[in-house]
């Protein structure tokens, strides 16, 4: 395994972060997530192939991702050796001081631990100041309960404008942005990404393989997710006509040099300056082919060919407004 630092902290992470938002209790957010027992087996697999770094959220599914996810760390490895990730903003206040100090809570109790070594803002509050969330973030920090602060997806100016309030009243900034990019999803190269390297921000980027799109040759699968994942058909289906051009230059790199196609779809993550993609995996392999991209190094001749189809996309995870009380799944096909 490989590590790097998170932003300008001390923080040493994996270079592959797993996703935990494939573990919960069915049924609570998506219908294909993982019981506690086949989620600790995947935790304990990512434990042994020197996988640290782990995301969850208080809102995957109703807080017993965070839940399963405490469990099996609490059992398999020791909580110093680990660096645990959450997020607050679908809940109830967003992201007002009272929210965020109740949310802490709830979210330090399920993961059975007294800190979070990152937390992170799911996305940009519209209704609450700047000011009294980054002051009620640094806060956290102060008293020992977080160690680091992220931002999740967002627009340009609006984490710049956070940044600059941290910056300027000596607040805690932010080291790391957890935002959508991937071969098939690259707005953020326009104004996020360059924002993000300019501050030395890390880039630990949310489904670097598109829902799965971009580790097989076909669109669709026969699996659980990919038929219920009213989700991820929002964010991909509209555009599956230009995108599938992609997904077949990927397939074709997959081929000349003997790896998987998510092996390459991550491989151009790392390429492109992302510390660590979040991986979300229902089964061991996935995790076994996330780790082996690290070995995987592509030309500049490649990285063009994989890049020189894309045409702009309607933006996806940025939001314009507070979505309604309640609602945690974003883009839904309807």
């Amino acid at each position: 395994m490989q590590y790097t630092k998170l932003g300008n902290t001390d923080i040493e992470v994996s270079k592959i972060c797993l996703g935990c938002m494939s573990f919960g209790k069915a049924g609570l957010m998506h219908d294909w997530t993982l019981d506690e027992e086949k989620s600790e087996e995947i935790i304990r697999h990512a434990l042994d192939l020197g996988i640290n770094f782990f995301d969850t959220a208080n809102c995957y599914s109703e807080g017993t991702s965070e839940e399963y996810l405490g469990k099996a760390l609490r059992k398999n490895v020791a909580r110093d050796k680990v660096i645990i990730a959450s997020k607050v903003y679908f809940n109830e206040g967003r992201l007002s001081r009272k929210a965020i100090f109740r949310e802490i809570e709830g979210t330090l109790k399920r993961l059975q631990t007294d800190y979070l070594d990152l937390y992170i803002i799911h996305r940009f509050d519209y209704n609450t100041d700047i000011y009294e969330t980054m002051e009620a973030l640094n806060d956290l920090v102060k008293s020992g309960k977080v160690r680091a602060l992220g931002a999740s997806a967002m627009y340009g100016y609006q984490f710049y404008n956070m940044q600059r309030v941290a910056r300027e009243l000596g607040f805690e900034p932010f080291s790391a942005m957890e935002n959508h990019y991937n071969l098939l999803y690259r707005e953020d190269e326009r104004e996020l990404i360059p924002i993000c390297k300019q501050m030395n921000v890390s880039l630990i980027p949310y489904s670097p393989l598109a829902a799965g799109h971009l580790a097989r040759a076909m669109w669709n699968s026969d699996s659980i997710r990919s038929k219920t994942d009213k989700v991820a058909m929002g964010k991909y289906d509209k555009t599956q006509d230009q995108d599938e051009k992609i997904v077949q230059r990927v397939f074709e790199l997959a081929n000349k040099y003997g790896v998987k196609m998510s092996e390459i779809a991550l491989a151009w993550q790392f390429a492109k300056g992302v510390a660590a993609p979040i991986i979300g995996a229902t089964k061991l392999n996935y995790i076994d082919e996330a780790v082996a991209s690290l070995d995987v190094h592509l030309s500049q001749e490649d990285i063009t060919y994989l890049e020189e189809l894309y045409l702009p996309h309607k933006i996806v995870g940025a939001i314009d407004k507070n979505p309604a009380d309640g609602v945690v799944l974003l883009d839904e096909k309807k």
